[in-house]
């Protein structure tokens, strides 16, 4: 039942007195009928009070009590205001969500990062928390073609508050390998040849020389059985061991940030691109060193553009204090690793022999290799 009912049931010696004073009163009763000098019936809960009223003059016995129904239930929430307030502010966000864009995909980049995307995007005013009415995605799009030259294709659409680009880049242009220019192979480096596979021309060593920078591995010059001479463009995998010698230094007393060991955490709301500060932010330190972290909300599985970021901030101060030999040792060491990582990777590391040599003002690793890798390369042959 939608409508709020009463059961009432009256008794006494004006009954009747009652009963036909709750009629010409236009009191509605459904169901009524006497019993055993007591008066049944169902009135809407409106006209409860005049019914009351009426009781009480004509000296009748009232007893009441309420049907179950849906009014009933919402009317035990009427004072709470905030039930209200947070259906309001449901119905308004889902309203002002379904015209802002919330999320972005990038779609179809392989060497373009998302992030360069992005950042266009940003400049064409599509980012997190633009209103998607004022956004012109044709134009958009056109845009999106002239500012990256690596994109030969862009289509941007709208499936409700999400925005998605799909691109297509350009081909690379395939790099001109000039096979039909004369040249030989020559050594790169004083090495022992261990590998030797000519593709093109005329093996000048075997493997097992020793052959110094310089040297003519691979003749593009041929000459035929009528003694003719032919130019070639030699071609070869040539490999061979070779020693290496790299110095490493590090002082005895660098200028550096160290930390102090003081840190603190600011925390703020984001929501989009804004960051609201949740607590009144300090007086930030003069030098240090800022992590950050957010945290956003989910609904389903799905990022929302509400979160919190939490910055973690550690003071440093510029210090030139001396280094113990266990550091110094640590940071050649890392710098040792890093070159070998980033110059060497194409090499077999046979051998490494490591010399800590100290001066007055630092410590160097000078280190010898032994490696094993391509050691040719391509010298062109110039006609006169």
């Amino acid at each position: 039942m939608l409508r709020r009912r009463i059961r009432i049931n009256a008794e006494g010696k004006e009954l009747y007195r009652f009963i036909n004073s709750i009629h010409s009163e236009g009191v509605a009763c459904f169901g009524q009928y006497c019993r055993c000098d007591v008066f049944c019936a169902e009135i809407y809960r409106r006209d409860l009070k005049k019914v009351r009223r009426l009781a009480e003059e004509c000296g009748v016995q009232l007893k009441e009590a309420e049907y179950r129904s849906f009014m009933r239930y919402l009317s035990g929430y009427r004072h709470r205001y905030g039930i209200a307030v947070g259906i309001a502010a449901a119905f308004l966000g889902c309203v002002f969500f379904s015209q802002t864009v919330v999320t972005i995909e990038i779609q179809g980049n392989e060497r373009i990062s998302s992030d360069s995307v992005m950042s266009v995007l940003s400049e064409l005013d599509i980012r997190r928390g633009s209103r998607i009415r004022d956004l012109d995605l044709h134009y958009c799009e056109n845009e999106l073609e002239i500012m990256m030259d690596d994109i030969a294709w862009a289509g941007i659409r709208r499936t409700g508050n999400r925005i998605v680009v799909q691109i297509k880049e350009t081909v690379e242009k395939p790099e001109m390998l000039h096979e039909r220019i004369p040249c030989n192979i020559v050594a790169d480096r004083d090495a022992e040849i261990t590998y030797m596979s000519v593709h093109k021309g005329m093996s000048m060593h075997k493997e097992g020389d020793f052959v110094p920078e310089g040297t003519l591995l691979v003749s593009g010059i041929k000459e035929t059985e009528k003694g003719r001479m032919t130019l070639h463009h030699a071609a070869a995998d040539i490999k061979g061991i070779y020693e290496e010698t790299e110095v490493f230094t590090e002082k005895y007393r660098p200028v550096r940030y160290v930390p102090t060991g003081k840190k603190k955490k600011e925390r703020k709301l984001r929501l989009f691109s804004l960051d609201i500060p949740l607590f009144p932010l300090n007086d930030t330190y003069e030098n240090c060193v800022r992590t950050s972290q957010v945290k956003y909300m989910k609904v389903f599985g799905n990022d929302l553009p509400v979160g919190i970021v939490t910055d973690t901030v550690s003071e440093t101060v510029l210090t030139d204090e001396p280094l113990s030999d266990e550091e110094l040792d640590k940071l050649l060491m890392e710098k040792m690793y890093l070159y070998e990582k980033n110059f060497l990777s194409d090499c077999k590391i046979i051998k490494r022999d490591v010399k800590r040599e100290k001066s007055d003002d630092s410590v160097s690793f000078r280190t010898s290799y032994k490696l094993e890798g391509t050691i040719c390369r391509q010298k062109e042959i110039f006609i006169k």
